[in-house]
This record gives C-alpha cells, sequence and structure tokens, in this order.
C-alpha cells in the first residue's frame, strides 16, 4: 500500500506541480481544498491529519505575492502565514506524525547577507523591509519545526528554502503576481497591443535566482521519501542567477516581442541579489535540470491556455 503524503496548499502553484509530477504516483496524496478543510482552524487541522493516518506533511500552504502585494497587505501575510504554520506543524505533531516538510522562502535571509546565502545566515540580520512580514512568518514556521526536533529528535520537521520560483499555476495577475509572471503578462499584453515599450521598475540591475516549480515538486518528493537523511534546514535552488534586466529579455525572446524597455528609478526593487548557496543540495545528491528559457515558455504556454479568454 502506497505511503499517505497530506500536502497543504494542494492548490497553488508548488502544491499543483507535486501532484502533476510522475514521482507522485508512488504515493496516496491527500490534497484537502479550502471547502474540505479550514487550516486557519487549528482543531480541525490537527483532527483531519490524525484521520487521514499521514506519513509524511507537507506544508506548502501561504499567503504569497510579489513586492506590491507584500507592501500594500503585510498585516495579512505575517498574520494569515503564521497561523498557517502553527496550525499545520503543531497540528501535525499532536498526530503524532514524525515527518514533515516545511517550504520556507530565501526572503528570511538578512537583507545585507553576502551571497551566496548559506543556511547559517538565517537571523543574523535586518530583513528586506518589502517582505518582512512573510519573511517573519516564514522564520516563526522554521524555528518551530527545530524546536519540535529539539524536544524530541524522533519528530523529523525539517525545512527545504526554495529559491524564488515560477511555473504552471503561477499568479499572473499584475498586483499579486512576482517577478517571472508579472513579466510574461507585461510582454505579452505588449506583444498583443503592438506597444513599442515594456516598463521596468528599478534599474534591472538587481539580480535574482528562478527555479522552474516542476524542478522544486521533485525535490519535494524525493525529500519526502527520505526525510531522516536530510539537514534542519536546506536550500533548494540553481545556484546561478540572473538580473531583472536579463529576465526581460529572456521573456521577450521566447514570446517573440521585439520592443524596447523602459526604467522607473522611483520603483522599489527589493535586496539587490538573492543567490542560494547550494552546497548541502549538491551533497544531498540532487540538482535541477529545466533551463530558463525551458522554463519560461512552459509558463508562457500555461498562461495562454489557461489565463486569457
Amino acid at each position: 500500500m502506497a505511503r499517505t503524503l497530506l500536502l497543504t496548499g494542494g492548490s497553488g502553484m508548488v502544491g499543483r506541480n507535486i501532484q502533476d509530477h510522475p514521482m507522485a504516483a508512488g504515493w496516496r496524496i491527500v490534497a484537502p481544498g479550502r471547502t474540505e478543510l479550514d487550516l486557519f482552524d487549528r482543531r480541525a487541522v490537527a483532527d483531519f491529519i490524525a484521520r487521514q493516518g499521514a506519513d509524511v506533511v507537507v506544508h506548502a500552504a501561504g499567503e504569497v505575492g510579489g513586492i506590491r502585494a507584500n507592501m500594500a497587505a503585510p498585516v495579512e501575510f505575517l498574520d494569515h502565514n503564521i497561523t498557517l504554520g502553527q496550525n499545520v506543524i503543531m497540528g501535525a505533531r499532536a498526530a503524532g506524525v514524525r515527518h514533515l516538510l516545511n517550504l520556507g522562502s530565501t526572503c528570511m535571509y538578512p537583507r545585507a547577507a553576502p551571497n551566496p546565502l548559506t543556511e547559517d545566515m538565517i537571523l543574523t540580520g535586518a530583513l528586506e523591509p518589502t517582505n518582512e512580514g512573510y519573511a517573519i512568518a516564514k522564520i516563526f514556521a522554521l524555528r518551530l519545526c527545530e524546536y519540535i526536533r529539539r524536544e524530541d529528535p524522533s519528530f523529523h520537521y525539517k525545512t527545504l528554502i526554495p529559491c524564488n520560483l515560477y511555473g504552471p499555476y503561477d499568479k499572473f495577475d499584475l498586483h499579486a503576481a512576482h517577478l517571472v509572471p508579472a513579466i510574461i503578462h507585461k510582454v505579452h499584453e505588449a506583444r498583443q497591443s503592438g506597444a513599442p515599450t515594456v516598463e521596468i521598475w528599478g534599474d534591472g540591475t538587481a539580480r535574482r535566482e528562478f527555479l522552474y516549480a516542476a524542478d522544486l515538486a521533485e525535490a519535494v518528493l524525493r525529500a519526502a521519501d527520505g526525510v531522516e537523511s536530510l539537514p534542519d534546514l536546506m536550500n533548494i535552488g540553481i545556484g546561478t542567477d540572473h538580473s531583472i534586466n536579463d529576465y526581460y529579455h529572456a521573456v521577450a525572446r521566447v514570446i517573440g516581442w521585439q520592443g524596447s524597455f523602459t526604467h522607473d528609478l522611483t520603483k522599489p526593487v527589493g535586496m539587490a541579489r538573492k543567490l542560494s548557496d547550494t552546497t548541502r543540495q549538491t551533497a544531498w545528491g540532487w540538482a535541477p535540470t529545466t533551463t530558463l528559457e525551458t522554463g519560461i515558455a512552459a509558463t508562457y504556454r500555461f498562461f495562454q491556455e489557461t489565463l486569457q479568454p
């Protein structure tokens, strides 16, 4: 009989990619929707996990968004994500689940941390103000997992720290989207309307590392198959980065738009650089395989087929 993997956030980008991955066939995946389970109800979460007899819990649920969304609603990003993390992690503990994977974020790293970012840098400096609420909530969940394991080492509650993500099932709404889906939406609209220019926030020199969501799904499912062998914290990334300008040009090449870019230097750009150190990931024996333009092309196809009238 297949083991049971209880997945929160099953309708989000990460959750959908996990369920779509070929390795998911080796599991009985339970991914309750909001109508089936209210993750803000702590007792209901604990009871649901206990009833399912989960072998592993993967906590991928969260309130997520780009710079604009985080700046507009910091209370929501802090409160909702702390509540979700607490309810799922403590619910799994109450149900006696010994294996849990908590998905963190590279925004947990200090704003001024030197790159590449190593896992021991967390909580060594001030956070990036534009997404501080979300980052604090993610650090809370990370620490809760560490404390549970410290009190009882038989609870293998580990945190994976993905770099920035993109891919099918992403959010393309310009008010909530992360960088790559926002660029896809903007450049697509420019191509459709014949617009000669597309605006970039800032000077475009800030650097970011983006991982294709299906690659993260592979890493998560591989980790779920051997949680005990994981370090308590581990970055999941590609180990290289590109400038914001590079991402705009890559999307333009994939979509076939031949206009030019302008820069609004009054807009916020977040951290100057966020590049993951992948030493632990390499020692674990895994690396992503999807190239940037292959991933952008697949994401653009999803955008066209699913989100356009």
